[in-house]
């Protein structure tokens, strides 16, 4: 998601705040997917995975693209890699930020299923009866 990161940091630091993004984006995901499709009879694992991609591609969708252009583009000249890479924040660590954005999609999307789903009180309801 194209937004404003000149507020945050560099490094390991701005990953985390990426992943922190990227689970409330998680939880969000899940619970409007759940809300739309609640009625329809869709499977669980079909609303999670659904809602991972929307997480995904809403919360990393920016420094995904990046992280492949600047791996697949070819660059002619020094001049625009240079104003490529000043467009991007942290370029060092992009790697670091999509991993952290996958990761905390899932957790975010699991979490969210959790909540809004009830999928947790029957985990440990089925867990207690065997």
């Amino acid at each position: 998601m194209p937004y404003d990161r000149s507020w945050m940091g560099y490094g390991m630091v701005g990953a985390l705040e990426t992943g922190a993004i990227a689970l409330l984006v998680g939880i969000i995901a899940y619970g409007v997917l759940r809300a739309i499709v609640r009625n329809d009879g869709w499977s669980p694992g079909k609303e999670l995975a659904i809602a991972y991609v929307f997480a995904v591609a809403l919360a990393s969708g920016q420094d995904m693209w990046d992280l492949f252009y600047f791996n697949m583009a070819p660059l002619q000249s020094l001049t625009l890699l240079k104003a490529k890479l000043a467009a991007v924040h942290d370029p060092d660590a992009i790697g670091l930020r999509v991993f952290f954005e996958f990761v905390g999609a899932l957790v975010g999307v699991c979490l969210g299923w959790a909540m809004f789903s009830g999928g947790l009180k029957r985990l440990f309801a089925s867990m207690r009866q065997s």
